[in-house]
């Protein structure tokens, strides 16, 4: 039998990663695209920002890590203190195969997410479903935002919905659509309307007849074990992912079943029209 050149390749480029540590090797082995070591991180930078919303309590502190790939952006949210600034100098002109392979785990999502854009970006991805956010204020786009994630369960009256990530207009969309929100997040204790916030998330997962997850489980390391429980109860699993849009959309059949991508620039950084892209496995949620 004869070896016909690249079959492999495309074989494993094909094939669905497990965990985010399958995905990244299969990367730097040149298996999903080019090889990275001869793209350039043309600049890496961090956004640190707060938001409180009209009628809320909660200030919202986050702060991102950017890294740009051509005419893309990949992103991670991170904790404070997690990485120092010197990471923007050091990195940026870099071959992306060098933050791939030596940054601290969120500029390892930001470049992971920044190729797997620049191999297919949102906005040409044939699968993608664009759903625009409307210009206005902060309240009325988290709102619009939010319904569109939320509108990617399709559950039954008083579903129990895991919230891993807790945005408050995202619990009310969920209520909404008829589900039972379970939030759970590790710096809110209490929703704007008073429930209780577990920070157990083995508690949130095992209830849950749904998981809505925010990207920001990629920079935290817990992204792997929600997959895994999910795919070993057979739970539909939705990725709301400004962090690891591209990310997120890898394991879209492995066990994440929708994908809410919201590629930088964020909805909250700007007033204007913007656009996300919702994605859907066949038959899935």
């Amino acid at each position: 039998m004869t070896n016909r050149p690249g079959v492999a390749n495309q074989a494993a480029a094909s094939a669905h990663p497990q965990t985010v540590d399958e995905l990244l090797t299969a990367v730097l082995a040149r298996q999903k695209g080019p090889d990275p070591s001869h793209l350039v991180a043309t600049s890496v930078f961090w956004i640190h920002h707060g938001t409180r919303l009209s009628g809320g309590d909660t200030t919202y502190l986050n702060q991102y890590v950017l890294v740009r790939l051509g005419d893309v952006f990949g992103a991670c949210a991170f904790e404070s203190g997690e990485i120092a600034p010197d990471i923007c100098r050091d990195a940026s002109g870099s071959p992306l195969a060098k933050p791939l392979r030596e940054a601290p785990l969120p500029v390892r999502i930001a470049a992971l997410d920044a190729y797997l854009a620049h191999a297919l970006p949102h906005r040409t991805a044939p699968e993608a479903e664009p759903v625009r956010l409307p210009a206005g204020a902060p309240e009325i786009r988290a709102k619009a935002r939010d319904a569109a994630i939320a509108g990617l369960l399709d559950i039954a009256g008083g579903a129990k919905v895991a919230l891993i990530g807790v945005v408050n207009p995202l619990v009310a969309a969920i209520r909404e659509r008829g589900g039972d929100p379970l939030p759970c997040d590790f710096n809110l204790r209490r929703t704007q309307w008073g429930d209780a916030v577990t920070d157990d998330m083995s508690e949130v997962l095992e209830a849950a007849d749904a998981v809505v997850a925010t990207g920001m489980t990629l920079s935290n390391g817990t992204f792997d074990t929600i997959l895994s429980r999910c795919r070993a109860r057979d739970v539909p699993l939705v990725i709301y992912a400004q962090t690891g849009s591209a990310v997120a959309r890898a394991f879209l059949g492995a066990g994440v079943t929708a994908v809410c991508a919201e590629p930088f620039p964020f909805s909250q950084f700007s007033a204007e029209p913007t656009t996300l892209y919702r994605y859907r496995t066949l038959g899935g949620t």
